[in-house]
């Protein structure tokens, strides 16, 4: 009997441990699946968004597309240009008109007189980008056109990176002053303030590019150079000497005659002065003293 009773223990002990196994089995398999089904939720999920854009960015049948605007182009523009007018006076005031009138101003202006004859000025003029053409012929056309040269030179990606740069800097400059909000100790209160020193110059050197960008993409310059004509204004060209022309110079040359006598007399005068005073002696002091000849002295013929 306990033979007996010692076998059906082992039986009903070993199908417990074997239920037990089982279930433990099916409950790592839960597991399993659980983590794997977790594992493709997250996946779902990360690719949901994914997906809803790629579905919501495919136009629809029906629906006009919209398309993104192009970024905004920065483009700093320049040009020279040489012109040669009968009256450079009335130029550069034309000049000045067409800069006012477009929104623009005078940056330089220079005037020299070269040999008397003839004015030479050189202008420049700062005009918005949208007048630049326009001011561009209106000066062309004042005279006759010596040379032009013009340049345009794109700087979109360097406004781009200051801006970036700028942003950046500011961040670092918030961060080191947050630092500071919290020191204590006084050492690390100077460094910070020596961080945040030179953090806080290179952000105006930044900001000064950017200004300088911004005024010379904004307007654009012109430097208009004028040159009179040899002749000048209002005068005539003659094929030879008229009437007047003898008569002045025959005038010229009389005033010049009188001039060189007039010299000449001035150097010759204290000598005849002297002269004038030694025979005015000589007749009235020295002559009346002399002997008279007589008769007798006279000699035979």
């Amino acid at each position: 009997m306990r033979t007996r009773r010692h076998a059906v223990a082992a039986v009903l002990l070993t199908a417990a441990l074997a239920l037990a196994g089982c279930g433990s089995a099916d409950e790592g398999a839960g597991d399993a699946k659980e983590a794997a089904a977790g594992r493709e939720g997250r996946g779902i999920a990360a690719d949901g968004p994914a997906n809803g854009s790629a579905a919501s960015a495919a136009p629809e049948p029906g629906k006009p597309q919209r398309t993104n605007p192009a970024p905004r182009q920065h483009v700093i523009r320049t040009a020279e240009l040489s012109v040669q007018v009968a009256d450079a006076a009335k130029a550069l005031g034309t000049a000045r008109t067409a800069a006012a009138a477009a929104g623009g101003h005078v940056a330089e202006e220079t005037t020299e007189r070269v040999d008397d004859d003839h004015v030479t000025s050189r202008i420049v003029l700062r005009v918005p980008q949208g007048a630049y053409d326009a001011v561009l012929g209106r000066l062309a056309g004042t005279g006759k056109l010596l040379s032009r040269t013009a340049e345009s030179k794109d700087v979109t990606d360097q406004v781009v990176d200051v801006e970036s740069r700028i942003a950046t800097q500011r961040a670092s400059v918030a961060r080191v002053r947050a630092l500071m909000d919290r020191a204590t100790e006084l050492a690390d209160v100077v460094t910070l303030e020596g961080e945040l020193s030179r953090r806080q110059a290179d952000l105006e050197s930044l900001l000064a590019q950017q200004a300088a960008l911004k005024d010379r993409t904004a307007l654009a310059t012109i430097t208009l150079e004028l040159t009179e004509t040899e002749d000048g204004p209002g005068q005539e060209d003659d094929d030879g000497p008229g009437f007047l022309d003898a008569l002045s110079g025959g005038w010229n040359a009389l005033v010049t005659a009188a001039t060189w006598v007039g010299i000449a007399l001035a150097a010759v005068a204290p000598w005849l002065a002297v002269l004038l005073v030694g025979y005015a002696g000589w007749r009235w002091l020295v002559r009346p003293r002399l002997p008279r000849r007589t008769g007798s002295d006279t000699p035979a013929p």
